[in-house]
């Protein structure tokens, strides 16, 4: 995505990721452990004179790589570790305005167990002026699943002016209706799946447009994604797979275990909107207490905001196939570290961001559309009622 790592990155933003299945192995990361990033995790209206830092109080930063998303794209920013270990810090002093930064950081701790954390913050935007956070990224070939997805920086309480200041096209067209969620957020898709080899350009006509008394618009930019090959994978909860086909045509099915009974997945169609080869998962953040915290889950793909992923998973045993064991996420089997030889390794190769991935059987309700890109859920008559032009 252009203005955010929403991946959608979204809104979709979370300090660690949201579930972990039961039987971990070894005891939760303490504190002391952790890494720590400032500014805050989901920070908004940063002041461009707080310090970035990434620090570990024991062990040694193995990577860090921060990226900054504005207006004239995405960039990295860059920075180095400390001789130490201990911290990395950016080589220039100030923050951009306006700028959504993603932060990935490794390290080992201590005891020489890797540790990972990705974390998300959003400048100040100057008074009086709001920009629109959108996703996909700018030159993205991505999944036929993809939805356009607009946060502004500001309430919008003229959403028709807004609106009306955004324009879709597609190459072969496509009818593209907008949908809003409250004042901060408006999503646009196709009645049905983009057709794979679409060119989509959005234009963002923002600058002036005022959104509510007083707030004017900051941007004026477009960009560009590309629809790569059909890909949908249907999990079923009951029969403990998943299968994965390509423009219809079965590529694998795969064992993997679900939600438990007292943490049941969402059902319904979801859309892949961030994947990281490594990434920490702490029940804290999700409401589960400290019931699990795991710093180095592999091959982890968010499907929902509220923090459901499809993940490797290597240490709940023989469940795959047989038994749902997790908090709400969908597990395959991996190795530590990771494997592209195993079932999430193979699977995670093979994902791109706008992916479609449905639940079934599952003993829970339909995943929300405003959870992630869970617009699909919704009737195209509904879709459309959401615009405020129509």
């Amino acid at each position: 995505m252009s203005l955010v790592a929403l991946a959608l990155s979204g809104f979709l933003l979370a300090t660690t990721a949201g579930c972990g299945p039961d039987g971990l192995v070894g005891e939760p990361r303490s504190p002391k452990d952790a890494i720590r990033v400032t500014p805050d995790d989901s920070a908004r209206d940063v002041p461009l004179d707080e310090r970035l830092l990434v620090r570990v109080p024991g062990g040694r930063l193995e990577s860090v790589r921060v990226v900054r998303s504005e207006d004239a794209g995405r960039r990295p920013v860059p920075g180095r570790i400390s001789a130490d270990g201990l911290s990395w810090e950016p080589a220039a002093k100030r923050l951009a305005p306006a700028a959504a930064y993603t932060v990935d950081a490794l390290a080992l701790d201590g005891h020489g167990r890797r540790i990972a954390r990705h974390t998300t913050f959003r400048t100040r935007v100057p008074e009086e002026r709001f920009i629109a956070y959108s996703a996909p990224e700018n030159r993205a070939t991505v999944g036929t699943g993809t939805i356009v997805s607009l946060e502004f920086s500001r309430p919008v309480t003229d959403r028709a002016a807004v609106e009306r200041a955004v324009r879709i096209t597609a190459e072969p067209p496509a009818e593209v209706a907008p949908h809003w969620f409250g004042k901060e957020r408006l999503d646009l898709r196709p009645e049905k799946y983009w057709r794979p080899g679409t060119k989509v350009t959005v234009a963002l006509r923002l600058r002036d447009v005022e959104a509510a008394p007083g707030v004017y618009g900051l941007q004026d930019r477009t960009f560009g994604f590309t629809v790569g090959r059909e890909q949908i994978s249907v999990v079923d909860a009951v029969r403990h797979t998943m299968t994965v086909r390509r423009s219809g045509d079965l590529l694998a099915t795969l064992p993997i275990t679900a939600g438990a009974p007292e943490s049941t997945t969402y059902n319904g169609l979801m859309v892949v909107t961030e994947m990281h080869e490594t990434t920490r998962m702490n029940s804290r953040t999700v409401g589960f207490g400290g019931e699990y915290d795991i710093p180095d889950v592999p091959h982890a793909i968010r499907l929902t905001s509220s923090g459901t992923f499809l993940h490797g998973n290597y240490w709940a045993g023989g469940v795959f196939g047989k038994t749902n064991v997790s908090h709400g996420c969908v597990g395959l089997r991996d190795v530590k570290g990771g494997s592209p030889s195993t079932p999430a390794g193979w699977f995670f190769d093979r994902t791109l961001i706008g992916d479609v991935v449905e639940v079934r059987g599952s003993d829970d309700g339909t995943v929300a559309a405003d959870n992630g890109l869970g617009g699909w859920n919704m009737g195209w008559a509904e879709w459309r009622a959401g615009s405020a032009v129509r």
